[in-house]
């Protein structure tokens, strides 16, 4: 007899395909980041929970029998020392999930967004993918394999009138660093690739859209679907993207979006 798939906040049944593995999991406090933590931890993996946020990173880790790494992922001192110590703890990386992130409601137009907060969503949205990626890849180097998955969006392909102009630039050199990667490391066993999640209905997303209940509304009509993604469907994507089902994927924007970029008119 076969299983009903399930519906939108129910869970879905899950394989094993990341025993033996490490992960280590940037922005792993809340959100995405936390739904995958607790998905590759239920896959197999052993899980490396970092975050700048204390208690709630604390909280992630030891939830899903992890180690937690305090980070500031625009310090490329302490993202070392987080790889450093996952390797030094489990013996592998594996498997990086490069997600912290941030989206101020000071990054709007091009017009009013200060250079202050443009560098800030620069420094924590791009740099720190590239401090990660270069934390980790010599580790994965060393055993020649791994799965580095690179936090993008959908907005790194789509243009918007109500703009925020830092995170959507961030988000586009997310992108293209992936690919680029990918294609240099290769031919070593390592696949890079940038997950693009569609909206999701995190607590990054409400805070942005908290004071204005129409902008929620404006953005639902666009997503075919009719909502915003869970987190634990975009972890869902976080998992196979680490696991060996995706092993000739690489170098590519693996999309997460509900259809809103593929979309000209949606359905009422």
């Amino acid at each position: 007899m076969t299983e009903k798939a399930p519906k939108p906040g129910q869970d879905a049944p899950v394989c094993r395909r990341l025993v033996g593995r490490v992960a280590v999991i940037t922005g792993a406090g809340s959100g995405i980041g936390r739904a995958a933590a607790h998905r590759l931890a239920a896959e197999g993996a052993k899980v490396v929970c970092a975050d700048l946020d204390e208690p709630s990173g604390t909280a992630a880790a030891k939830e899903v029998g992890g180690l937690f790494v305090h980070t500031d992922v625009t310090d490329p001192y302490m993202v070392e020392a987080l790889f450093d110590e996952a390797y030094e703890t489990y013996g592998s990386v594996d498997v990086a999930f490069n997600n912290a992130g941030v989206s101020p409601p000071e990054d709007g137009s091009i017009l009013t967004t200060g250079l202050e907060a443009w560098r800030r969503v620069q420094e924590v949205d791009l740099t720190s993918v590239y401090l990660c990626c270069k934390a980790a890849l010599p580790y994965m180097r060393r055993h020649g394999r791994g799965s580095i998955i690179n936090t993008a969006s959908f907005v790194a392909r789509m243009g918007a009138a109500t703009s925020q102009i830092s995170y959507t630039a961030a988000k586009g050199g997310v992108v293209s660093m992936s690919r680029e990667l990918g294609v240099q490391f290769a031919r070593e066993g390592i696949r890079v690739n940038a997950l693009s999640p569609g909206p999701v209905d995190t607590p990054l997303l409400r805070e942005l859209l908290a004071e204005d209940g129409e902008r929620a509304a404006r953005r639902l009509v666009h997503i075919p679907l009719g909502r915003f993604a869970r987190p634990e469907e975009i972890a869902a994507a976080v998992a196979f993207l680490a696991s060996d089902d995706s092993s000739f994927i690489t170098a590519s924007e693996f999309l997460v979006d509900g259809g809103i970029s593929g979309a000209y008119v949606t359905p009422r």
